[in-house]
């Protein structure tokens, strides 16, 4: 069963319009460390996870990035909404404009566009919570990245939030790996592994 709970994980209210940053922080939304690219790996990975204890962990982690995917979203709306054609071509936001208006489309902050291959899913326990650990350091790092560079109190305030959500699920998956680690201890999997060592 998955609900839906028709409201922000955490709100996002910008009253002043700016393009500039809106290019900075669309790459959390489609970037190679970002939230869309974050949901695909951990929703994907959980099929293959051979411990209903870390599935749930996945599910649950995979699901809450699709709620920052629009924190972002909106973040990145309301920098954006109703720009005049002299802010878009003043701000460098013609580009993306001409691709898509004032859509949402995920892109990095150097316009690359979004790409399963930002992610990996191999069906090894191991490998896979190894891929998630990384992943959220890294998502971890763009958001210290974009607080460098932004200093408006009402962006800054939900990307810290989502910057303390990163840590928050880094902390799980080490937990998770630590229950999959000691799972394969006990079959002495990594003395011999039945499959490779005959």
């Amino acid at each position: 069963m998955w609900n839906y709970e028709k409201r922000l994980q955490y709100p996002v209210r910008i009253t002043q319009t700016n393009p500039r940053l809106a290019q900075v922080i669309i790459s959390q939304f489609g970037g190679p460390d970002g939230e869309l690219g974050a949901s695909m790996r951990y929703l994907s990975q959980r099929y293959t996870m051979p411990y209903k204890e870390v599935t749930g962990i996945l599910t649950d982690i995979g699901t809450e990035e699709l709620a920052h995917l629009e924190i972002v979203c909106a973040i990145v709306h309301q920098l954006t909404r109703n720009l005049s054609p002299e802010e878009i071509e003043h701000s460098g936001f013609a580009p993306y404009y001409v691709d898509h208006t004032l859509a949402l489309w995920p892109q990095s902050a150097g316009g690359v566009p979004w790409s399963a291959t930002t992610f990996q899913s191999k069906g090894d326990p191991i490998t896979d919570l190894h891929e998630d650990l990384s992943a959220e350091q890294k998502a971890r790092t763009t958001y210290d990245n974009i607080l460098r560079l932004i200093k408006d109190p009402e962006v800054c305030d939900p990307i810290r939030f989502l910057r303390e959500r990163e840590i928050v699920h880094y902390q799980r998956f080490g937990e998770s790996l630590r229950i999959v680690q000691e799972k394969l201890d006990s079959k002495n999997f990594y003395a011999v592994n039945p499959e490779f060592d005959r």
